[in-house]
């Protein structure tokens, strides 16, 4: 791999780091200095690397993989090299455009990112290209994989050659957090998305719910990884932990709750388990998808929002094609509720289309998304949530749209048409709000804060919402900054109120959640 050295000696690194990071030890290396871990023996002073297509990634923990180095840059656009320096803990990431490096290296200085909890540091290389040995089949491997997974397509025949090469059919399913039972059919919907699965055994070891589960080719294990490792199955839980099992075949004996071979639906169910009922079984065994996205919440190929998501370590509930982009909310609180107040809290998810708040039952209403993806999104968040002291419950339904009152009828402004919003969120693709998508939390991340405007100003308008304010963190330039209510109710309730409030000057305030605490 002749190619590395060219990139590995003498990289200059921008001293922009030490603004962007505000960090009293980044110091600036060489990467040809010896310094291990990025550590910062050497203070170098250099002139400032502009924008490049390549960034420079350091401090990355030591059993980092490509995976996750690559899943760093996927949200913001196609990533078309990488070079891990595994001695260093530093890795080189190429992206597609000059225009995403820049969008990523702006999303991580506001957002620090981390990899396995690790905080780690990114900033542009002086390099414009990778240039790295072509014969490096693994890793173009890998990052063609990433690039089929999340366009939903699938790696080309050689892609496929070199991965089957790299791994077995067969994968280790560990499952973290998991407040939730996660059943082995959930299992067989969730990565049935990636191939067939012929196999599955699930255990608990070590306190943890575990699993094998058998691919009938590699290929698939390997997309299934790539696309699943670190994803939740349910909101903000049960993330999935994957490696490949050093098996390459299962033997089930069984078929019952605990363990399924899926090519053999004649199996005994064992002693005292419950036995597959042999419909079922048939299905399964003709049709490895017949059940595929009929779970609510299941995880389904990456789509933009998602790979977002994902990247970052969040939830990533994508929506089941074929459903609607039309959700029914009820319980609302229909002395308080208005087209507007939902516009503005399920806006935070997607791109709220039309709200028609039922005629005769005012605590329901149906709001349409702009898609079922961000329809499944705003599900996944705002199910269970308390807004105006009444907790609401989010489903999809079957509507495919919400109609508009007939001309000259009026239904007393509980329709509203929202489709030429200036409001929309995630009209410009690979906007950056596509990244901040976060559940609900008591924390709110505000932006386009009027320079002359202090913490005093918005303490009080905060608190006029009706809320305590707990803490408040300026960002660094004031035109952004952090606001923590004692209670996410409230933090739900000034969003609604003060998401797109005018702070003069034509300045409007934006509202969002935000993952960080104060």
């Amino acid at each position: 791999m002749d190619g590395i050295s060219d990139v590995a000696v003498g990289v200059k690194r921008g001293s922009d780091e030490l603004s962007m990071y505000n960090s009293p030890n980044s110091g600036m290396s060489s990467i040809s200095d010896g310094a291990s871990n990025g550590s910062d023996s050497k203070k170098l002073r250099v002139e400032e690397a502009p924008p490049s297509r390549v960034l420079h990634i350091r401090k990355l923990p030591n059993e980092a993989s490509e995976t996750e180095v690559i899943a760093l840059g996927l949200p913001f656009g196609k990533v078309t090299n990488i070079l891990t320096l595994k001695g260093k803990n530093q890795a080189f990431l190429e992206m597609g455009t000059e225009e995403a490096a820049i969008t990523m290296i702006n999303y991580y200085t506001t957002v620090t990112p981390h990899i396995r909890n690790i905080p780690i540091f990114i900033q542009y290389s002086n390099h414009k290209e990778l240039k790295t040995d072509a014969g490096n089949q693994r890793t173009q491997a890998v990052l063609q994989a990433v690039s089929a997974v999340q366009s939903g397509g699938s790696p080309s025949s050689d892609v496929q050659d070199a991965l089957a090469a790299a791994s077995s059919p067969v994968l280790r399913i560990i499952i973290d957090n998991m407040f939730y039972p996660v059943t082995l059919d959930v299992l067989q919907q969730i990565f049935s998305k990636f191939g067939t699965v012929m196999k599955i055994i699930t255990f608990t070891k070590n306190n943890q719910f575990q699993a094998l589960l058998q691919f009938s080719d590699p290929v698939n294990a390997q997309q299934a990884k790539l696309a699943l490792d670190g994803q939740n199955i349910y909101n903000s839980c049960c993330t999935l932990r994957i490696d490949f099992s050093k098996l390459v075949n299962l033997n089930v004996k069984y078929n019952n709750d605990k363990s399924r071979d899926y090519t053999r639906p004649e199996l005994p169910a064992g002693d005292g388990q419950p036995s597959l009922d042999t419909t079922v079984a048939a299905a399964f065994s003709k049709d490895s998808n017949s059940l595929l996205g009929k779970i609510p919440g299941a995880l389904s190929p990456l789509s933009a929002a998602a790979a977002a998501a994902a990247a970052a370590g969040r939830v990533a509930l994508a929506g089941q094609t074929g459903s609607s982009g039309v959700l029914l909310v009820s319980n609302l609180n229909e002395e308080m509720v208005t087209p507007q107040s939902l516009f503005t809290l399920f806006g935070v998810y997607g791109d709220v289309q039309r709200v028609k708040i039922l005629y005769n039952k005012k605590d329901s209403a149906l709001i349409q998304m702009s898609d079922a993806n961000q329809a499944q999104l705003a599900m996944s968040h705002l199910n269970g949530q308390k807004v105006y002291g009444k907790i609401i419950r989010v489903t999809l339904s079957k509507h495919q749209t919400v109609a508009l009152p007939r001309d000259g009828l009026d239904d007393q402004g509980l329709t509203k048409d929202f489709a030429n919003s200036p409001l929309h969120r995630f009209k410009k693709p690979g906007s950056k709000n596509f990244q901040n998508i976060f559940p609900p939390s008591a924390t709110l991340h505000l932006s386009n804060i009027p320079q002359d405007v202090t913490e005093d100003d918005l303490r009080l308008l905060f608190s006029n919402a009706g809320g305590t304010v707990k803490a408040f963190k300026f960002f660094q330039d004031r035109k952004m900054a952090l606001i923590q209510m004692s209670t996410v109710e409230e933090a739900i309730q000034a969003l609604i109120d003060l998401h797109n409030y005018n702070m003069g000057g034509n300045q409007h305030l934006r509202v969002s959640f935000s993952k960080s605490t104060i």
